[in-house]
């Protein structure tokens, strides 16, 4: 099933409640809230108290992008705040598996992410522990930026290799897609699909969303 996930980065912050409100009617599937801290990435977003006040006023699934730096000392946090899926970069922390430990305890789903330069290999002693894997396919940072054309071949390769270990792992795609390239990584092999600006600078959210759902399947 391909799932999206409307990424609030591209929302206007001064509605955000009716910016959520406007996905989850429009029919998003998951709610992705990316996290910045200057550091990791050049930008800098949210934290724990926004993700507490908007899960109030939304059902919808949040799935937490930490793009942070030491990942591992904010996860309760997150937890405590809503998050039903946390995604830590491998690349953000030396404690990759703590941090899979830290966010499983508390009986949410884990996630990996990898940034478009790092390479596959990094996830094969995670693969028991993970219930889904992000592949960035645009530098981290920043939205609004154009999809990386040579992360299709990493969407196969990570397809095959999940299913080669006979796994039942999510793929997610963050960065560049829209209506013009969704059918493209889902052929790859993705199930999971952010979107930030092709959704929230659209006419309409919903036909969009719509329209997203439908062209994944072209293939």
């Amino acid at each position: 099933m391909i799932k999206i996930a409307p990424s609030i980065l591209s929302a206007d912050f001064a509605k955000l409640g009716e910016q959520i409100e406007l996905v989850e009617k429009g029919g998003a599937d998951l709610l992705h809230i990316d996290v910045m801290d200057g550091h990791f990435v050049p930008n800098i977003t949210i934290g724990p108290p926004v993700v507490e006040c908007i899960r109030k006023s939304s059902k919808l699934e949040f799935d937490v992008h930490l793009m942070i730096e030491n990942p591992e000392k904010y996860i309760d946090n997150f937890v405590k705040a809503g998050a039903d899926i946390i995604s830590i970069h491998v690349e953000s922390t030396k404690h990759v598996h703590r941090c899979i430990q830290m966010i499983k305890k508390h009986g949410i789903k884990a996630c990996v992410s990898l940034n478009p330069s790092t390479p596959l290999e990094v996830v094969d002693h995670l693969l028991d522990d993970l219930d889904m894997i992000l592949l960035m396919t645009v530098n981290p940072g920043f939205g609004g930026q154009a999809y990386i054309p040579a992360m299709t071949a990493k969407i196969e390769s990570l397809k095959k290799k999940i299913s080669d270990y006979k796994k039942q792992i999510d793929i997610q795609i963050d960065g560049g897609i829209s209506v013009d390239n969704i059918y493209q990584v889902t052929k790859a092999g993705a199930n999971v699909i952010v979107a930030g600006s092709a959704i929230y600078k659209s006419d309409n959210v919903a036909d969009t969303i719509s329209k997203m759902k439908e062209l994944a399947y072209r293939w």
